[in-house]
């Protein structure tokens, strides 16, 4: 099962709610920063008093000078809901990171990473006249790929070709894209806010952030000795912040920066799952909860029937 939706929608307290109600659940954190350690504020990560109630899989997995891809991030979700069902338990995939819940329930297939040959394109891609040989390039070595990417996309010719080139595998041959939704048994259920209290709520949730001390934490894992990785460094508020601390910039403008990039971010995470027609939309957070319950119930049944 999974809860999914726009950030500040309430998937953590329903998730933890419906845990308390069905004594049987353990949630698995879908976000991508929340894998940081030391990044707690920014990332909203649950209260150690929830965590201490009720598991909570993949939140402190990584040192933050470390790179997370999806690759990584969907082998670590398969061990941690692997070891979950290995103890009668049920996982709740909880967040709103969407590529990577698409890459754990529908079991992606990841191509690889090539730097040396990403970075030889990109400088390609910044010649004069350059993403046009790129598209020539793949239009030649895929033709099934250059078909689903829009002329002028640098990033995603670029990502095509390192793979193309690096796997010597076609980029169209690792599965049928995020444009085909497969049947899955992962209920998915989503969230459903009113845009102007979500909102509210993103305002309210960065300045309770400020408050807590959210400067002061980036400004920590800016004196790190590993320091922060490139992935990292992109978390929302996070990289305002940098550039206060770092560069002097002036707070007050970056705090409105970060609610403004995280009402944005709101609205495409909700695009990218209003486009998945296997969700189903709940405005009632009783609702919703009622599905999760329900559903672990039926999940029971079965595996007594299986015993």
């Amino acid at each position: 099962m999974a809860l999914v939706g726009p950030t500040a929608s309430g998937k953590s307290a329903t998730a933890m709610t419906a845990a308390r109600l069905t004594g049987c659940l353990e949630i698995v954190s879908i976000d991508s920063m929340a894998v940081y350690r030391e990044m707690d504020l920014g990332t909203a990560k649950p209260s150690r008093e929830d965590r201490a109630e009720v598991p909570h899989h993949l939140l402190d997995v990584l040192d933050p000078a470390e790179e997370c891809s999806v690759s990584l991030f969907q082998q670590l979700a398969r061990e941690a809901i692997e070891q979950i069902r290995d103890r009668g338990k049920v996982p709740l995939l909880v967040g709103g990171t969407g590529l990577y819940h698409r890459a754990v329930i529908d079991n992606l297939e990841i191509p690889g990473q090539f730097p040396e040959i990403r970075a030889d394109l990109e400088a390609l891609a910044d010649e004069p006249d350059g993403v046009a040989v790129l598209h020539a390039r793949l239009s030649e070595l895929d033709p099934l790929a250059i078909t689903k990417i829009e002329p002028g996309n640098a990033r995603r010719l670029v990502r095509a070709l390192e793979v193309t080139l690096g796997s010597g595998r076609p980029f169209s041959s690792f599965g049928p894209g995020l444009e085909t939704y497969s049947d899955s048994s992962v209920l998915q259920i989503g969230l459903e806010t009113a845009r102007s209290l979500e909102a509210e709520r993103i305002e309210e949730r960065v300045h309770s952030w400020m408050a807590a001390g959210f400067l002061e934490e980036v400004t920590a894992l800016s004196r790190r000795p590993g320091g922060l990785s490139r992935t990292a460094r992109q978390a929302i508020g996070y990289r305002e912040l940098l550039a206060v601390v770092e560069e002097g910039a002036d707070l007050n403008e970056a705090v409105t920066a970060t609610i403004s990039r995280t009402r944005v971010f709101a609205r495409r995470q909700r695009s990218w799952f209003r486009r998945d027609p296997r969700v189903v939309w709940e405005a009632s957070i009783t609702v919703a909860i009622n599905h999760v319950v329900d559903a672990v119930e039926r999940i029971k049944v079965h595996l007594e029937v299986g015993d």
